[in-house]
């Protein structure tokens, strides 16, 4: 039975490299413990019980835990500031088409969903590679 952990160890470690969910590495622990049962016990059904018992158990109680210490936090980029702020019109926007809108002190190419004329007040709604969706600032 050791060479039989040991080779469920080694794939499920593999897995988890391979997927990076931390799904497979609380079996990977749990087939540890079966593989140091199986010098104690040669019942292989208490092992492949302690196996998905203990597997489980790990799953559901530390997995939320360390995802969230393990969690990236999204930060903004200098661009992504604008969005939602204020800008003024410079061209007109058509429906179909661009104009030009000024936030932040930058001229921008502006698209929008319906016309909008110069001097309006809008709000940039999205980043859209180097343009950006905009509509008209309601007060």
């Amino acid at each position: 039975m050791f060479y039989i952990w040991i080779a469920i160890v080694i794939l499920l470690t593999i897995v988890e490299v391979m997927t990076v969910n931390l799904t497979t590495i609380w079996f990977v622990a749990s087939g540890i413990l079966s593989l140091a049962i199986s010098f104690i016990s040669d019942n292989f059904i208490l092992q492949v019980g302690i196996f998905c018992i203990v597997g489980i158990l790990l799953l559901i109680t530390t997995r939320p835990i360390l995802k969230k210490w393990l969690s990236t936090k999204n930060v903004s980029t200098n661009l992504d500031r604008i969005i939602g702020m204020k800008g003024i019109v410079t061209e007109e926007i058509d429906k179909n088409g661009t104009g030009e809108v000024k936030v932040d002190g930058k001229r921008w190419t502006a698209y929008a969903n319906k016309n909008i004329k110069v001097d309006s007040t809008v709000k940039v709604l999205l980043i859209d590679g180097v343009k950006i969706k905009v509509e008209e600032w309601e007060d």
